[in-house]
């Protein structure tokens, strides 16, 4: 099964490059972040020419989330269990086999002072809740999508973020870990430990030139599904394309 995360920055806008990536690299399920629309104007009829079928968790403007698949999935979820009735679009979960799929956009934290900051931690807090309950269910899974959390400093390229910034701050970082803990594996340093890796840069200040990045797409596995990790791509190239995401697609390939 390969399973792909891409954070497109309103899909409307990327349509044509997202269907033109489902053409060329035919993962099973593309899992994407940040649709910026509501579900009824999602560009479904534009993947589903490329064989994909969708199901979607939006809202007008910003945040939202949306699952690709080119088979049948069941949707367990449209938002993340514990969350107050009207919150944001930030998690959309599916069984794909007999595979559960999480697919998140995390909080960013940076707007809203110290209270935009805690609702970040109190988003992952309720993740971590999530994961802890899907562990104990013992069934396969995957949390997948923009984590908004540099876990390291070999994360994030040297002078592109500040000390203070929510995706680096010691509380970020420690709740990113209390998730690990849980049994969970990282599936881009599982195969690749040191390497400098990213899949964000900015739009600004010459970030994709200079190669200021950030890695901050992450793919959480439950022990089975590490145990079966065949590889890790992260597609790169497509921030060089015309129009780009400032995010790049992350794949993981789990073998049978």
């Amino acid at each position: 099964m390969r399973i792909a995360t891409w954070n497109v920055n309103s899909v409307r806008i990327r349509a044509a490059l997202v269907a033109d990536f489902l053409e060329r690299v035919q993962p099973d399920v593309l899992l994407l972040q940040e649709i910026k629309c509501e579900a009824h104007q999602f560009p479904g009829d534009a993947f589903a020419a490329a064989g994909y079928r969708a199901e979607v968790f939006g809202q007008k403007s910003y945040n939202g989330v949306a699952v690709l698949s080119r088979e049948a999935v069941e949707v367990r979820a449209r938002g993340l269990p514990g969350e107050a009735e009207g919150a944001a679009a930030r998690y959309i979960e599916v069984g794909l086999r007999d595979v559960i799929i999480g697919n998140l956009y995390l909080p960013n934290g940076n707007s809203g002072g110290a209270d935009g900051f805690q609702a970040k931690l109190d988003w992952m807090a309720r993740l971590r809740v999530h994961a802890a309950a899907l562990m104990a269910t013992d069934r396969d899974f995957v949390l997948a999508g923009d984590y908004n959390v540099c876990p390291t400093d070999a994360d994030y390229a040297k002078g592109a973020l500040g000390a203070d910034d929510a995706l680096v701050r010691p509380e970020s970082r420690a709740a990113f870990r209390a998730l690990m803990w849980l049994g969970l594996t990282d599936a881009v340093r599982a195969l690749h430990p040191a390497e400098t890796l990213y899949t964000f840069w900015d739009y600004q200040a010459g970030a994709w030139q200079r190669d200021r990045g950030l890695r901050i797409d992450h793919a959480l596995l439950s022990p089975r599904m590490a145990e079966r990790l065949e590889s890790v791509v992260i597609a790169k190239a497509e921030r060089d394309r015309t129009q780009p995401s400032d995010h790049v697609p992350v794949m993981v390939t789990i073998g049978d």
